[in-house]
Formats: structure tokens, C-alpha cells, sequence
């Protein structure tokens, strides 16, 4: 679901998007991001659909942003600057405003279906 919102984008931030198919291994549902240190790569496998409809089968967009400030807060103990705080404190404020979504949806009786 939240993977359709890419359709037709080629790029992001400049980095050109390869399109591949492949399948998870059998026994790695459990694991919702690869890890490669030799290449240096990470893959996240987004959940498919609403959880009370589907399961968990994924991990959220905010565990991208989330993924993303670990990798900038462990930049910054090497290389600190005000950029690097920076960037962290307004990833910090996303991921506030999704949790403040998630608490409204909560609220409302429609968190974890396709009801807007």
C-alpha cells in the first residue's frame, strides 16, 4: 500500500531507483529489514496493507525515518556539527507528527484498517 505512492517515481534524492523482483527467504518473515555490511546495502520490507487486516508483514514508513536517524546520530558521534543536530531534532518532530496521526486514528476507530 504505502509502496503504490512510488509508482512512476525514478529517482529519489537524486539516487536512480532500480526496480527488481524478488521474493522473501522462507523463514525471514520475521525479519522486516536486511542488513548487508559488505554491501553495504539496507533493504526494508514495508508493511502491505492495513494490520488488522493483513498482520504485521512489514515494517512502517516510520521505521525508515527512524533507521535513518540512527545512521545520522552515529555519523554525528564522529563528525558532530549543528547540521547533523539539526537534521536528527526534525526527525525527531516526524516521527511526534506520525505518532500524533496514529493517536488520532486510534481515537477515531480506524487505525490499523483502510478507513480514511
Amino acid at each position: 500500500m504505502a509502496l503504490e505512492t512510488l509508482k512512476g517515481v525514478n529517482e529519489i534524492g537524486g539516487c536512480a531507483i532500480k526496480r527488481i523482483d524478488w521474493k522473501r527467504q522462507v523463514g525471514s518473515e520475521n525479519y522486516h529489514i536486511d542488513v548487508s555490511d559488505e554491501a553495504n546495502a539496507i533493504t526494508f520490507y514495508i508493511q502491505n496493507g492495513p494490520i488488522k487486516e493483513n498482520g504485521v508483514n512489514g515494517c512502517q514508513v516510520d521505521t525508515v525515518i527512524e533507521a535513518a536517524k540512527v545512521i545520522i546520530e552515529n555519523l554525528n558521534k564522529k563528525f558532530p556539527c549543528r547540521e547533523n543536530a539539526l537534521a536528527i531534532t526534525k526527525l525527531d518532530e516526524s516521527l511526534m507528527w506520525l505518532r500524533e496521526r496514529t493517536r488520532n486514528r486510534e481515537k477515531r476507530g480506524v487505525e490499523g484498517t483502510s478507513k480514511a
